[in-house]
């Protein structure tokens, strides 16, 4: 049976303070664990085998979702004492792993179909398939070449102004047959990228290339941590749709408070009259007194914003406590139980 492979080792540390109390693969992403979105992509096409590979506070991720059961799902976990990259990583799991598996970066927020690239591998009896995805600065990734039959050619990675003869980069999904797994070395840090990958090529394996046309954002800074945000709010991707990830408060609840429509708000909040909610995430049971104003921004589960305070492009993590007329903005990002004091700016 078909099993899917996420890499969930990631510390996360574009994102800190954000991630040194949660790993990077559970940030809530408009409310719900991140991994929500990519498990979601697997029960779409099918799939109901998935392992995880973790490393950084694997037992929060555990605890959250346990064996799958209650989501449908057969859910394994291998745990990286040590990094060993993302092929050795793999090769870890090696004993899990009996047909063909689909791995994906568990950083990447897409709704690409699994299933059609799956059809695809089988069709071409390929070795390897690997998802590509066309950008407007190839610079700040690395480059895949491939010919017009979809032969993947070459890898070039974080490729110079004048190496750049493409525009299309690894989108952070493979479909690998299990038999490729004898090219990893065992226990030692290996990539696919700078490894995996230009063996297979020399091995003159079976590898072929997907360009797809999906929606595709790596989430692992603040500013694609908020551009996430952002794009949920306007209808570019669907949350997933799990029982009880996402509860969407009343707004009666709020009378007085001016609230746009694309905001999205958990429940348990208060938010007093003449407070301003724009194109923003309040999480769970968030206070929110009078006179404030939060725009564009992504407020964490138990924090206090004072009267009058203002939040501008900003991440505010758990349980903070955001002063009196304070004024917060241009991308700051708060960690848990952050306290800033009244009339301050940051």
């Amino acid at each position: 049976m078909i099993k899917v492979l996420i890499l969930a080792g990631g510390k996360g540390n574009r994102l800190r303070p954000l991630t040194v109390n949660t790993p990077k693969p559970i940030v809530p992403i408009a409310n719900i664990p991140f991994l929500f979105y990519q498990i979601e992509q697997v029960r779409k096409a099918g799939l109901t085998e998935i392992i995880l590979s973790l490393s950084y506070q694997p037992r929060k991720i555990k605890d959250l979702f346990g064996d799958g059961s209650q989501f449908g799902l057969t859910i394994r976990y291998t745990i990286e004492e040590v990094p060993l990259g993302t092929a050795g990583a793999v090769k870890m799991a090696e004993n899990l792993i009996d047909d063909t598996t689909v791995v994906m970066n568990g950083d990447i927020l897409t709704d690409l179909d699994l299933q059609t690239v799956i059809d695809e591998h089988k069709r071409r009896q390929a070795a390897v398939t690997i998802v590509l995805k066309a950008v407007r600065n190839p610079a700040a990734y690395g480059l895949v070449e491939t010919d017009q039959d979809g032969h993947v050619q070459r890898f070039i990675e974080k490729p110079k102004e004048d190496e750049i003869t493409c525009d299309t980069i690894n989108a952070g999904t493979y479909v690998l047959e299990p038999g490729l797994l004898k090219y990893i070395p065992a226990d030692e840090e290996y990539s696919f990228e700078r490894a995996f990958f230009p063996t297979i090529l020399q091995q003159h394996e079976r590898f072929f290339a997907i360009t797809t046309d999906a929606y595709w954002l790596d989430i692992g800074t603040p500013f694609k941590y908020l551009q996430a945000h952002y794009d949920i709010m306007e209808g570019k991707i669907a949350l997933p749709n799990f029982p009880g990830t996402h509860q969407k408060a009343e707004r009666t609840n709020f009378s007085g408070a001016l609230i746009d429509k694309t905001s999205l708000i958990e429940t348990d909040c208060q938010i007093k009259p003449t407070a301003v909610i724009e194109h923003s995430v309040i999480g769970r049971g968030c206070r929110i007194e009078e006179g404030v104003l939060v725009r564009k921004s992504v407020v964490w589960p138990g924090t206090r914003i004072e009267k009058r305070a203002i939040l501008d492009g900003c991440l505010v993590g758990r349980n903070c406590v955001v002063g009196e007329a304070a004024k917060i903005h241009d991308g700051k990002i708060l960690g848990d139980k952050s306290i800033i004091a009244d009339y301050s700016e940051i």
